[in-house]
């Protein structure tokens, strides 16, 4: 089994036993709130831990000796299952905010609110109950987030490791909300931002909503947790910026071509939710005044047909928009690898983070 594997299945682990723990206090409070523990660990599962990942490598950048301690090294995993359960609220928040009905092939956290609330009877609408339960549902997941992060800091030897650790998480957080909230600004500001300004302010979502706390933030909370030297922590975010941004960029690719088999997301999703993308973006910035205006349209119509997705599709494709976000991915992942050259890491460390340069930039998923 690969570190990357093996440690896939020590975060899950670490997730299920505190779903685990907490499930009885659900059962002890009253029998109706035992969904939450079952909708959790449901939620909880799958994903490519692509953020654990990236702070148990952030950890082992700084620490060269590759700590044996096994008190020490839970307290990474830990830390890291912090990180995905963080990952899990924003998602449940992000399905509710673009009505969502899939999340990696199974029904989103407000649908599922939505199926027990038909299925034991109740009143009312079940859309309301499905949303209203999701809300409550990401704000425990971002609860236990941070109940796992403190476990994981309590027990790192360097309490000035464990507080720049936490003051990056804190970071991170305020950086994702302003992201979210600065995407669902681009979604309802198009009309009135000039064509000079679309692009940037698409860019600035992806590196808020996404690029930082996809990557960068998770190799600076764990090369924090290690005691990182200040340039150890500047060359990793040299590194991760680029990268993060470049896994986005095949986000947005995906969320408009990609296999629905494969991502788990209907197709053209983001076309359907309006997402005010770097690829929508490019794409307008080529087209002329009429087939603009029905891009414009069409986009963010939730009834789309499917041959209306099709022809958003092929507009998308034909204005070589798709090549230009190709070759930003590209040059993205090529600055990653230049800072990542110089950083004042081991050889070992190096390496490892350029093996997961490929994955992020060239998925299907």
């Amino acid at each position: 089994m690969t570190q990357g594997a093996r440690l896939v299945d020590l975060v899950q682990n670490r997730l299920d036993r505190h779903v685990d723990e907490r499930a009885s206090i659900f059962t002890a409070i009253a029998e109706e709130a035992t969904p939450f523990a079952g909708i959790s660990r449901q939620f909880l599962r799958g994903g490519k831990r692509f953020r654990a990942l990236f702070c148990w490598e952030g950890w082992q950048c700084v620490d060269d000796d590759r700590t044996t301690d096994p008190d020490v090294l839970d307290a990474v995993v830990t830390a890291a299952s912090a990180l995905e359960l963080f990952h899990a609220a924003a998602l449940v928040h992000d399905d509710l905010i673009d009505s969502s009905d899939t999340r990696r092939g199974a029904p989103s956290a407000h649908r599922r609110f939505e199926r027990l609330h038909v299925e034991s009877g109740y009143s009312g609408n079940p859309e309301t109950f499905g949303r209203a339960a999701a809300i409550l549902l990401g704000d425990l997941l971002q609860s236990w987030s941070d109940e796992l992060l403190t476990e994981g800091l309590r027990r790192i030897p360097s309490p000035t490791a464990a507080s720049a650790a936490r003051a990056e998480y804190e970071r991170m957080r305020l950086e994702v909300t302003a992201g979210q909230y600065l995407d669902l600004v681009e979604e309802r500001a198009w009309p009135v931002v000039s064509e000079a300004d679309a692009l940037p302010r698409a860019e600035r979502v992806i590196l808020y909503k996404s690029a930082k706390y996809s990557v960068e933030a998770p190799l600076v909370i764990g090369a924090s947790l290690a005691g990182g030297s200040l340039a150890q922590v500047a060359a990793l975010r040299d590194f991760g910026v680029p990268l993060g941004i470049a896994f986005q960029l095949r986000d947005d690719l995906l969320g408009v071509f990609g296999d629905p088999e494969v991502t788990g997301k209907p197709a053209g999703d983001d076309l359907v939710e309006g997402k005010r993308t770097v690829l929508v973006a490019l794409t307008r910035a080529t087209l002329a005044p009429g087939p603009r205006r029905l891009l414009d349209e069409l986009l963010g119509d939730p009834d789309l047909e499917p041959a209306q997705i099709e022809l958003l599709q092929t507009t998308i494709r034909r204005s070589g928009a798709v090549e230009l976000v190709e070759r930003m991915i590209d040059e993205n992942a090529g600055r990653a690898r230049e800072a990542l050259a110089v950083a004042p890491i081991s050889s070992t460390a190096r390496r490892d983070l350029a093996a997961l340069v490929e994955p992020l930039t060239r998925r299907t998923s």
